[in-house]
């Protein structure tokens, strides 16, 4: 009989910190469009405490960010073994195309962001990306 094998934890927590990353700025680059702006909360002329469209943009980008950290860690981690169906493998790869293909056509088109507020709310949505992919996937390496 075989012996199961894995793939190396830093290789899983690589693997999913990239995915995890990349879907949280699909989420922002998508929600930008609809208008979810992630900018909102460093406008000075609004007079509300918080625009509602900037905190559902930041929990949604983190909540994007941590399950895509934690799935694909649990993903990769049975992937080796043969434990995922061919159909969720190939319904999973599908979703992220079709994500990443609509994040793409909504970054082609004209930002409806000023150019510096776009840049800085695209760098806060990397970095609360990485570290809620990153957190999500040490929590499944962990659980592990």
């Amino acid at each position: 009989m075989a012996e199961t094998t894995y793939f190396p934890r830093r290789l899983i927590l690589a693997g999913a910190l990239i995915s995890g990353v990349l879907l949280a700025l699909a989420v922002h680059m998508l929600g930008a469009r609809y208008g979810l702006d992630l900018g909102g909360l460093w406008r000075s002329d609004m007079r509300d405490f918080m625009p509602a469209g900037a905190a559902i943009a930041w929990w949604l980008i983190a909540t994007v960010g941590f399950s895509g950290g934690y799935f694909t860690a649990n993903i990769m981690r049975g992937a080796v073994s043969g434990q995922i169906p061919q159909r969720m493998r190939q319904f999973l790869i599908a979703v992220g195309v079709l994500i990443l293909a609509g994040a793409g056509q909504a970054a082609s088109a004209p930002s409806p962001l000023p150019t510096v507020s776009g840049v800085l709310a695209g760098l806060a949505a990397l970095c609360l990306g990485a570290a809620m992919a990153f957190c999500g996937a040490y929590f499944a390496l962990r659980k592990a």
